[in-house]
């Protein structure tokens, strides 16, 4: 199985209209990862796979926007008959459990421990399912937050989750076959490095010389093609905007 990644939402802060929030399908070395699980993104997952057939998911920072679907998960993996063999790895930023323990109103995580396999993250943290290896590079936002480089088969998808700009981000994409990265916000505000501009994900690119640049994540004060064509001004290389159902190979 090459490397492929598939678009389920791209959309910052919240869902519009065929538009869930970050949601992407990571497949290669013989493994399927979620990653990230924005609002609407569990839908559009059940477009591609059979979610019993994941190997993991994998959560880059604790903003609704990127994990609340995990409650739409638990409904369908324990309510709705998808029914698992075994508990789902979840790698996630500490609390992710607790979180949505609360929703239910329950401070024992415990009767989520037949669904899901809560496992912490951290900057060099690593996993492994089947050939496909997936490693996680702190980046700098206003909670704790991951990027994430996935590789396989000798081919490396990198991608940002949010973050302002930061060293950490470019050692993440470098020499990334594929580099998903975010371009949330018009300018920069004083004192504020929490997203990037498309500047700076095309800056990042460059500087990390990857080969390909997707742009997604990106804020309602600007459009898709508005941004990577700003993205694409900066990185020199071949750019393109993130779209929802959209399957690339690596």
């Amino acid at each position: 199985m090459p490397l492929a990644l598939t678009v389920l939402g791209t959309a910052s802060p919240h869902p519009q209209p065929d538009t869930p929030c970050s949601g992407y399908l990571v497949r290669g070395g013989g493994a399927e990862v979620w990653v990230d699980a924005g609002f609407g993104s569990f839908a559009e997952l059940q477009r591609h796979t059979d979610p019993v057939r994941l190997d993991a998911i994998w959560i880059s920072h604790l903003h609704a926007d990127h994990h609340a679907d995990l409650l739409a998960a638990v409904y369908g993996l324990a309510y709705g008959g998808l029914n698992p063999s075994v508990p789902l790895p979840v790698y996630a930023p500490d609390g992710c459990a607790q979180r949505l323990a609360g929703f239910f109103g329950r401070a024992d995580t415990g009767f989520l421990s037949g669904i899901f396999d809560f496992r912490k993250l951290y900057d060099g943290h690593t996993a492994r399912h089947g050939d496909l290896t997936l490693t996680a590079h702190a980046v700098t936002h206003d909670v704790e937050a991951y990027g994430l480089r996935a590789a396989a088969d000798g081919r490396v998808l990198a991608y940002s989750g949010d973050t302002g700009p930061c060293a950490a981000l470019t050692q993440l994409a470098r020499d990334a076959d594929l580099f998903l990265c975010e371009a949330d916000i018009d300018v920069h505000r004083e004192g504020e490095q929490v997203h990037l501009t498309p500047e700076d994900a095309g800056s990042v690119a460059r500087e990390a010389a990857v080969r390909q640049l997707l742009v997604t994540h990106v804020g309602p004060t600007l459009t898709p093609e508005a941004a990577t064509t700003r993205a694409a001004s900066v990185f020199g290389g071949p750019a393109a905007a993130a779209r929802v159902g959209e399957t690339r190979t690596v």
